[in-house]
């Protein structure tokens, strides 16, 4: 298989137009929350005052993909609007701790041109140099001189596999006697995509986070030291006390994500008794700080019905105060190789219609990472521009979380004077790469069907023989089964032949205006 990075004019111009378009949207999105912390605090109006200026910004004046799928992204930008001021109107996000998110993620030049843009009026050339011209830009500019291709948005990034629960079907298959890795390790790693790849998000997940130390220093001390980051971690719940809620608040760059299963018999069947409720009592400990989170929930075949009833996500979002929930589909990998736990094409068409329901007609903030794929123009793993890596408990570097094999390990690059961004260079990443390139990155205009985003889980066959490379090593004992294993092929294999067959008419017809 061909190696190479897209190189010609044509794939760079589609790169450096992309990467403007996601600049002006993530931009605009935080300008808007901005003002609506300073100008428009608590105001009902506030949306609607903004929802024209908005469409044309994303939708109308933008000819970059199919109008279908910028549609979802407006649709989704909306929500995350929608979120918040439900949430602030309601005093669960407080003041203090949404201007701490805001102020970090945006600065005044910013500002200045996407008012301009929203106000019909043109960007001057000052304007338009101290954006292309400005630290973040010079960084990630440096890198893709260095490295060749442009640095991830973002990593994912496990520092320990510690958990002080024994969940079923765990893909971390985390537990309360494992590795960890090293504060000056994770330190580093941080500092790396900060200072050098320019990143200003991250997500944490485990393990527990919350149970991660070395040497006296937890989270929170990374946290602190990088203020202008903002970083999402996956939870449990179960340690958010009324003292670390309010920790999280005086930090004001950090939002929990809480697992759960559906409602309380759902969550203490996989996670243990009486889980439910001190999740309850954590989104309580989060409100009374003013603290914004989300819920996380993994689609099995024990939950879907739940996941397709209306009721359990009007509790999440409106009683318990979510501001944004994250889908996942049950990839059988860890102590879930097991194939029975997941769900059927059928019903994974039928989450998708929910999915779009909600988002528009509701308004909840909700993100599918295999339904979802037009959101992030397809995977968006294997370091790709826009996209992400994972690095784990041991400092093995996959292409994704749901993807458990690794080339380069970060502790053994580090010894050999080289970086974490060297890892983005093997055969194995490049390969992950190419064929999002070739499905849809570069002809987004008419892509490939991003119903089926997923590169290991809805195309396994080619995952297998074109991605895999011989040097690639398996993370855990399961996914070395899992390469070897028929079975566990043949059942992957059928579920994305028929999830083809379901999702091809809808993506044809309606996204891109084919018969």
């Amino acid at each position: 298989m061909d190696n190479t990075e897209p190189s010609n004019k044509e794939d760079n111009f589609i790169t450096k137009s992309s990467e403007k378009i996601r600049n002006v949207k993530k931009n605009i999105q935080m300008y808007f929350i901005r003002k609506m912390i300073y100008n428009a605090f608590g105001k009902e109006t506030f949306l609607s005052s903004i929802e024209k200026q908005l469409h044309k910004a994303i939708v109308e004046d933008n000819d970059s993909m199919p109008k279908a799928i910028l549609e979802k992204k407006y649709n989704f930008v909306m929500a995350i609007f929608a979120a918040a001021q439900r949430n602030i109107i309601k005093g669960w996000i407080s003041k203090s701790v949404a201007k701490k998110l805001t102020d970090s993620l945006i600065n005044e030049d910013a500002a200045r041109v996407i008012q301009n843009i929203l106000s019909g009026n043109p960007i001057s050339q000052d304007q338009q140099a101290s954006l292309e011209n400005g630290e973040l830009s010079k960084i990630r500019n440096e890198f893709k001189k260095k490295y060749n291709i442009p640095p991830p948005f973002f990593i994912v990034f496990a520092p320990t596999q510690v958990c002080n629960l024994q969940c079923c079907g765990c893909y971390a298959s985390s537990k309360i006697n494992a590795p960890s890795l090293s504060f000056e390790t994770v330190d580093k790693i941080c500092d790396e995509v900060y200072n050098e790849w320019g990143n200003r998000f991250m997500t944490i997940t485990g393990g527990e986070p919350l149970m991660y130390k070395d040497n006296g220093k937890t989270l929170f001390d990374i946290w602190k030291k990088y203020p202008r980051m903002f970083f999402m971690f996956y939870t449990n719940g179960t340690l958010i006390n009324e003292e670390n809620a309010m920790k999280l608040a005086e930090v004001g760059n950090v939002s929990p994500a809480i697992s759960v299963e559906g409602w309380e018999k759902e969550t203490d069947e996989r996670r243990g008794k009486g889980v439910f409720k001190r999740i309850i009592e954590a989104t309580d400990n989060l409100k009374k700080a003013g603290v914004p989170f989300g819920v996380s929930i993994t689609a099995t075949s024990k939950n879907i019905d739940i996941l397709l009833d209306d009721k359990f996500y009007d509790y999440m979002f409106q009683e318990v105060g979510a501001v944004y929930m994250w889908m996942f589909q049950l990839m059988p990998i860890g102590k879930a190789v097991d194939t029975t736990l997941m769900i059927t094409p059928e019903q994974r068409v039928k989450l998708f219609r929910k999915w779009e329901e909600l988002l528009t007609k509701k308004r909840y903030c909700i993100a599918d990472f295999w339904n979802s794929g037009v959101l992030a123009d397809g995977c968006i793993a294997y370091g790709r521009e826009g996209g992400y890596l994972y690095v784990d408990w041991n400092g093995n570097i996959t292409p994704c979380v749901f993807v458990p094999y690794y080339v380069d390990n970060v502790l053994d690059l580090y010894k050999q004077g080289k970086k974490l961004a060297d890892a983005l260079n093997s055969d194995f990443f490049k390969n992950g790469r190419k064929w999002q390139e070739e499905y849809g990155l570069s002809h987004r205009h008419d892509p490939d069907n991003w119903l089926m985003p997923c590169s290991i889980r809805d195309h396994y066959k080619n995952f297998k023989h074109n991605i895999l490379t011989k040097e690639v090593k398996p993370e855990d004992a399961p996914a070395a089964e899992a390469l070897k294993s028929k079975a566990y092929e043949k059942t992957l294999e059928e579920f994305d032949k028929e999830l083809e067959e379901k999702t091809s008419p809808i993506w044809k017809k309606e996204y891109l205006n084919q018969p």
